[in-house]
């Protein structure tokens, strides 16, 4: 019963992920129009880190003492460089696409363990990496002869999404969800924060509320996310990120007429296909 209980939870938990997911990146094409992205990431991390003040302050610095300081690091970096890379792709590609690019990350991650850990993969795993990056090459459809450059900035969050999914398995075994959290937020800030430096402009009276609200959401994506996977198997957790698509996709819809072509929608399909596939057969293994 107490599996059972544990299985409904992280399936409720991963639902509310892609939701609040898709909220946000609404949330970004939106503000994108009066604020720079690197502005929109470095506010984000900074509310972020703030909403985990109130904790270390009750807690103390014990709370923040880990043994595993460079899996922080790299999964910092990794989840910073996918917000980034994702962000960048909302303002200028559809917001459909950027989110199945985005959600693209399973077919990435035996990718990162092959490279990473050196786990080679049979030729079955192989299968449905290559449907899924068929998929892929078919979003990427070429523009005059050109793949669109935003797109492939877009499967950069893919990449990065996967070495942070990865790091967070990892993690969750020794880490409790707070401590994983609080280096996040951390390590994030201070890479975002050269960038926007860089790109530092007035923000609009307009644009706070929208930037805070999507500060809030992503601490609540980062929490839910982490959460989803104490009380349920990837295999589980994965495909079902994948409705973030449609979540997405239904923003892009209502607010800007975004309809994907009948070349999109198929790779949609193998994408997910593949991403759903990997997924089972590395739980088989």
């Amino acid at each position: 019963m107490e599996q059972q209980q544990n299985l409904a939870l992280g399936v409720t938990l991963a639902l509310a992920t892609a939701l609040a997911m898709s909220v946000t990146a609404a949330l970004i094409k939106y503000t994108s129009a009066m604020v720079s992205i690197e502005i929109i990431v470095v506010v984000q991390y900074a509310i972020s880190l703030a909403v985990m003040l109130p904790w270390l302050f009750r807690k103390g610095l014990t709370a923040i003492r880990t043994e595993r300081p460079w899996l922080h690091l790299v999964r910092g970096l990794s989840g910073w460089a996918c917000f980034y890379t994702y962000y960048l792709a909302i303002e200028h590609i559809p917001l459909v696409d950027a989110a199945l690019l985005r959600n693209a990350a399973p077919l990435c991650v035996p990718l990162w363990l092959l490279c990473w850990l050196g786990i080679r993969l049979s030729w079955l795993r192989w299968l449905p990496l290559l449907a899924g990056f068929a998929g892929i090459a078919l979003i990427l459809q070429p523009d005059e002869g050109k793949l669109s450059f935003w797109h492939l900035v877009g499967f950069g969050s893919a990449i990065s999404l996967a070495g942070s999914i990865v790091t967070t398995r990892v993690l969750t075994r020794s880490e409790p969800t707070n401590r994983i959290l609080f280096y996040y937020f951390l390590i994030s800030t201070l890479a975002a924060l050269p960038p926007a430096l860089s790109q530092w402009q007035p923000i609009p009276t307009a644009a706070w509320l929208p930037m805070l609200a999507i500060g809030l959401s992503i601490w609540l994506v980062m929490w839910l996310y982490t959460q989803a996977y104490r009380f349920a198997r990837a295999s589980v957790i994965s495909p079902l990120s994948y409705s973030g698509v449609a979540f997405t996709g239904f923003w892009g819809w209502l607010f800007w007429d975004q309809i994907p072509n009948l070349l999109t929608l198929l790779g949609i399909l193998l994408v997910i296909g593949g991403g759903i596939a990997s997924i089972m057969l590395a739980d088989r293994d």
